[in-house]
């Protein structure tokens, strides 16, 4: 224990929307709180993002707490300017207790309760702890990149920018999630020759009789339904995200329709020989896959369509608009004329600086709706940490609330002995 550690009631790591909106409710309970954020509050959103980024969800369903999307365009997706616009908006109403450009070195619990916490700046101690930071932390780039030729470019999905900003020839983009599918669109709509390595990520409709698919399934309890109650439980909280886009006003994403403009596809990236890729023979199973994910999703919205009798346009069923003629499992980079690769397979997360019994053997927290079973420690801003929007401005200010009220539960009243035995180490 350092005796000079600055002291507070709750420290919350990271400054994103998650520690923020925690930040909110902790203020409105008059609890003393401290947020200590890395680089700047928000700094994801102004650095990791394109520059044709926009959202994937519609602008109603940005409902940081005290300030929800106001805007004329409720059924529109902000784009990069508006976004951070919008955030900005929000960092000034929290007005959070916010200490910038520090990192948290580690953070521990001490004997009899509480936590230590070591910074690039300094101790802190706190009576609680909220881990903030999210869960995209180190960005997913395999060992295989080692071994490609050192005069091409790689970079991550956080780091491009746009199609100009690359190196000529044709672009390699490694993943189909919504990240690697919205990349392979905007390289594609800037008219760069797109090689695509896909896996099984899903996909869905953006508009489906008469209505954005998010208001369908707002309708029908999706994004109310706690983790526990969803068929996959926290199995849920490892599958990728289906590809849309909100890009000029919301469309689909097909990848074999940018098949038939020219984008060459194929099934998941598994090895390197010299200078060439080697690829699993399961592109049209991927490509099936997505679609079946996609008709699913849709026959869902009729069966609760037919339920309520609701008079709207008929439905349908996509049909494929291209079939790959062979599955194609090699590809030499220099043949080819691959001049850049992007990696857009995700991020894992890091919580090496937290030393606390709460991690399973795939170094994911154990927790409850964020509680872990450690007393005083807690998580925010995960995906599905309790709802599909737990990581979204949609649902973030849910948890929150939830966390901010645990909180207020366990902490000490003032003047009470169980105050002054958790402050008794700091008084002198």
């Amino acid at each position: 224990m350092n005796p000079n550690a600055e002291h507070h009631s709750v420290a919350i790591v990271g400054g994103g929307q998650a520690g923020l909106s925690l930040s909110y409710y902790l203020q409105q309970r008059g609890i003393d709180h401290i947020v200590l954020e890395k680089r700047s509050p928000l700094h994801a959103w102004r650095t990791q993002r394109w520059d044709s980024f926009c959202l994937v969800t519609p602008n109603w369903q940005c409902k940081l707490p005290g300030w929800e999307y106001a805007g004329s365009d409720p059924h529109g997706f902000m784009k990069k300017d508006e976004i951070i616009e919008y955030l900005d908006g929000f960092v000034k109403h929290v007005a959070a207790p916010v200490r910038s450009g520090l990192t948290v070195q580690r953070a521990a619990p001490r004997a009899g309760g509480g936590f230590e916490i070591a910074t690039s700046q300094g101790h802190y101690s706190a009576d609680q702890l909220v881990v903030a930071s999210g869960g995209y932390h180190q960005p997913i780039i395999p060992r295989l990149a080692e071994r490609l030729p050192r005069d091409l470019l790689q970079i991550h999905s956080e780091q491009y920018r746009n199609a100009q900003a690359l190196p000529p020839g044709k672009v390699l983009v490694v993943g189909n999630g919504q990240s690697g599918a919205q990349i392979a669109e905007d390289l594609h709509l800037a008219g760069r020759q797109v090689v695509m390595a896909t896996g099984d990520a899903p996909r869905c409709a953006r508009f489906y009789r008469g209505k954005d698919v998010v208001d369908w399934l707002a309708d029908m309890g999706y994004y109310d339904m706690p983790v526990h109650e969803h068929p996959l439980r926290e199995g849920v909280r490892d599958n990728t995200n289906h590809y849309v886009t909100g890009r000029d006003g919301g469309r689909d994403i097909d990848l074999r329709k940018f098949a038939n403009e020219g984008m060459e596809l194929y099934g998941l990236l598994n090895g390197l020989e010299g200078d060439t890729l080697h690829f699993n023979p399961d592109l049209r199973a991927n490509l099936d896959h997505a679609d079946r994910i996609y008709n699913g999703i849709n026959a869902a919205i009729d069966k609760h369509i037919e339920k309520a009798g609701l008079d709207v346009p008929p439905p349908s069923v996509y049909r494929p608009v291209w079939e790959p003629a062979a599955e194609r499992t090699r590809l030499s980079l220099r043949e080819s004329g691959i001049g850049a690769v992007i990696w857009c397979i995700g991020f894992s997360p890091d919580f090496s600086w937290l030393d606390a019994p709460v991690f399973n053997g795939r170094g994911q927290p154990g927790h409850v709706r964020g509680v872990t079973a450690l007393p005083g420690l807690y998580f925010i801003g995960l995906p599905w940490l309790h709802t599909w929007g737990s990581g979204r401005f949609s649902g973030v200010a849910r948890d929150a609330l939830y966390l901010a009220e645990q909180i207020e539960a366990r902490a000490p009243v003032a003047g009470t002995p169980a105050a002054r035995e958790l402050a008794e180490p700091w008084l002198s």
